[in-house]
C-alpha cells in the first residue's frame, strides 16, 4: 500500500492545532521535533498527570486528506493541521490499518502505528458538533481522528514524500484507542 505526505505541522505548545512547516524532523523514540509531544514519555497533559512515566504511544499524529476533504463536504472548515496532527496523508486509509504497522515515509524514516486518536472535548471547541461527526458520521472503524504513532528510525519528512505501508505479521489487530 502506497499513499505521501501532504502536509507536516509542528505544535510547540499544548494548543489544539498545529502550525504548517516546510518540513519536520522526526527522532527514534521521541517524537517530532520541536512538537509538545516529542519525548519518550507521556506528553499528553491528561495521561502524564496519571502516568507521567508511561511510554509516549503518541510522539507522531497522522490524519488521512481524505478525511478532511469529507469533514470539508460536511461543513466544517479544517485544514491541514487543524486537528493537532503531526502528518497529513494521502492515499492510505490510516484508521483500518492493524497495529503495529510500519510506515516508511521518505528516504529513510520509519514509524509504527499504536492506535487511534480518541476524539476529545477539544475538538468541539475547535468546531462545534465536530467530536460527534467524528464519533458517529463517518464510516469505518469506531471513529476517526486519525492515528498514532511511534518513530522507530528517524528522519526529515516534507510534503510530497512517499509512504509505504508495511503490514504487521498476522494475525492482525485492530489500532486500539489511545
Amino acid at each position: 500500500m502506497d499513499g505521501s505526505v501532504v502536509a507536516v505541522a509542528i505544535g510547540a505548545k499544548h494548543r489544539f492545532s498545529k502550525l504548517p512547516r516546510p518540513s519536520i524532523v522526526l527522532t527514534a523514540g521521541h517524537g517530532v521535533e520541536g512538537d509538545a509531544h516529542y519525548g519518550p514519555y507521556v506528553r499528553h497533559r491528561y495521561l502524564a498527570l496519571r502516568n507521567p512515566r508511561a511510554p509516549n504511544m503518541r510522539q507522531v499524529h497522522l490524519i488521512p486528506r481524505e478525511l478532511l476533504d469529507a469533514l470539508r463536504i460536511g461543513g466544517y472548515d479544517v485544514s491541514p493541521g487543524d486537528i493537532g496532527e503531526n502528518i497529513t496523508t494521502s492515499g492510505l486509509d490510516l484508521e483500518s490499518l492493524p497495529l503495529d504497522t510500519e510506515l516508511r515515509i521518505g528516504a529513510t524514516t520509519v514509524i509504527r502505528l499504536t492506535g487511534l486518536r480518541t476524539p476529545c472535548v477539544l475538538i468541539d471547541r475547535f468546531q462545534a458538533g465536530l467530536k460527534n461527526r467524528l464519533l458517529n458520521g463517518m464510516p469505518g472503524p469506531p471513529f476517526r481522528a486519525g492515528v498514532m504513532a511511534v518513530v522507530s528510525v528517524g528522519g526529515v519528512i516534507a510534503p510530497k514524500d512517499p509512504i509505504k505501508a508495511i503490514l504487521s505479521q498476522a494475525p492482525h489487530l485492530r489500532l486500539p484507542p489511545l
